[in-house]
Parts: structure tokens; C-alpha cells; sequence
């Protein structure tokens, strides 16, 4: 029995794991909330000052691909267009 008491049980280990884990992934929606706040504040703030924000939302992600993605990207586009009679 006082075995028992002084040792913790594998029950109580995993329980104090899982417990960190949520509290962790917890502080990090929260921080990933105050980012997409920010976020949002500057493309206010761009729309506010006369640029084009879905054109800018374009740019970043078009920013995020390597050459060679992008290029391959805007060939289907092109492609796409000129079928379409629109190039």
C-alpha cells in the first residue's frame, strides 16, 4: 500500500503529460490568434492607406513558393487563359 502513495502510476504520469500538452497547445492557438489579429491590423491599415489587399494577399503567397512553383504555376495559368481565349 505505501507504494501506492509514493509512486506515481503510469495513469498519473500520462495524465500529467496530457495535461502539458494541452496547456502548451492552449498558449499557442492563443498566440496564434494575437498573430492573426496583427495580421488582419495590417492589411487594415494597407487597405486604409489605398492599396489593394487581395492583390497584396496574392503577393505573400506567391512569395511563400520557390521559383520553379511559381513559374510552374503561372504556365497552367497562361495555358488556362489562352484556352479560354482570355490571353
Amino acid at each position: 500500500m505505501a507504494d501506492d502513495i509514493t509512486e506515481p502510476t503510469t495513469e498519473t504520469v500520462a495524465a500529467g503529460q496530457l495535461r502539458a500538452f494541452i496547456e502548451r497547445i492552449e498558449r499557442l492557438e492563443e498566440e496564434k490568434k494575437t498573430i492573426a489579429d496583427d495580421i488582419k491590423e495590417v492589411y487594415a491599415e494597407m487597405k486604409g492607406t489605398g492599396f489593394d489587399t487581395k492583390a497584396v494577399r496574392t503577393l505573400v503567397r506567391l512569395r511563400k513558393q520557390d521559383q520553379a512553383e511559381r513559374q510552374e504555376a503561372e504556365a497552367i495559368l497562361d495555358l488556362y487563359k489562352a484556352a479560354l481565349g482570355m490571353a
